[in-house]
């Protein structure tokens, strides 16, 4: 009984020491894969594995790959446009002209923005160097082209294509996706967001929040009071502030809060006193369907077209109610502007410093 009792005791001693050797044995296999997995992108299932590494070029003639040379441990900003596309797509970029404003130079150090076509039949290299050109692309920011089946491979991969709803070129998902394939964040963005809104994102959070934020120091207590918008301002803020302002004060604060800064590059005119400036009938109508006119030729549009670095204004789909709203908006916040611009003068005038000749 004894010999029965130190043999049981024994095996149930080497069962234990077994057990606890392939324990160890897994978790080092485990550790070994998950550092194999690390350096491969980025602890995370968005890596080589999963995103295509095919084949693109650059509006500026470079052939790059996709995963190994565009987004691999980087912050990236991905977004799909062609060139021609009347509406949506001018919205879209030039929104996206306006992050890259405001991220400034670390477009081009660490975070990097690409805008694919979905028509590569149309959109060469050279098209699409004159499309970046218009919009004031700087380092950092490539416009790329491929093969028609790679890029919808791309499309679907990064979860930009809508089954049933793209097909036709007008018809695509204009959302477009941030991230940091290195930590593995990722998340869509829509284009009528405000552009303060997504470069803080883009700067801060897909970093874990390493990069400081330039408005960490805001005072709450100071924050203007928010008002419901009218239907104009809303238009205006969501659809028009990327490319126009309204007023040559250097920076203020509009109803919802979004700052815009006047002195620096816009892609349109300023459109103070444009409801004095221009026939009413003719602003509607150009409001409504601007190609169009620009297909007939109009005089003043051509003019404008020119002035303006050729970039068009996209057609916002507005309905007669909104066109008028929208002119009305204008038309009210001109009046604003005017009426506190003598109140700003002479606050100027008074201010401890000022000179008096």
């Amino acid at each position: 009984m004894k010999a029965r009792g130190w043999r049981i005791k024994y095996l149930r001693a080497l069962r234990a020491s077994c057990v606890l050797l392939l324990l160890v044995a897994l978790a080092g296999d485990h550790s070994a894969q998950a550092k194999s997995d690390s350096g491969r992108s980025g602890g995370t299932r968005w890596g080589a594995d999963y995103f295509p590494n095919v084949v693109l070029v650059s509006h500026e003639g470079r052939s790059l790959r996709f995963f190994d040379d565009l987004i691999k441990d980087k912050v990236v900003v991905v977004n799909f446009i062609y060139a021609s596309c009347p509406d949506a797509c001018p919205l879209d970029t030039a929104r996206l002209s306006k992050v890259q404003q405001i991220l400034g130079d670390r477009v081009g150090r660490d975070i990097f923005m690409y805008s694919i076509t979905i028509d590569p039949d149309l959109d060469t290299p050279e098209v699409l160097a004159e499309y970046a050109k218009r919009y004031r692309a700087g380092p950092g920011w490539l416009f790329l082209t491929g093969n028609e089946s790679d890029i919808l491979l791309l499309r679907k991969k990064l979860g930009l294509y809508i089954e049933g709803l793209d097909t036709k070129l007008k018809d695509h998902n204009m959302n477009f996706i941030i991230g940091n394939q290195r930590t593995g964040r990722w998340m869509k963005r829509s284009p009528m967001d405000n552009p303060y809104f997504i470069a803080e994102q883009i700067g801060s959070w897909l970093s874990n929040w390493q990069t400081p934020s330039e408005y960490r120091d805001n005072n709450y207590a100071q924050a203007p009071e928010l008002e419901v918008p009218s239907m104009g301002e809303n238009l205006f803020r969501t659809r028009c502030t990327v490319c126009h302002t309204i007023g040559a004060a250097s920076l203020r604060t509009v109803g919802g809060g979004d700052k815009i800064e006047m002195g620096q590059h816009r892609l349109g005119p300023d459109l103070l006193h444009v409801t004095h400036r221009r026939d009413r009938a003719w602003l509607a109508r150009w409001l409504a369907n601007p190609e169009k006119m620009l297909a007939e030729k109009d005089p003043l549009v051509l003019d404008l077209y020119a002035e303006w670095g050729e970039v068009l204004m996209p057609n916002l789909r507005l309905n007669e109610i909104e066109v008028q709203a929208l002119i009305e908006y204008m038309d009210a916040e001109t009046r604003r502007v005017q009426q506190e611009a003598p109140a700003a003068g002479s606050a100027r005038a008074h201010a401890p410093g000022a000179q008096h000749h």
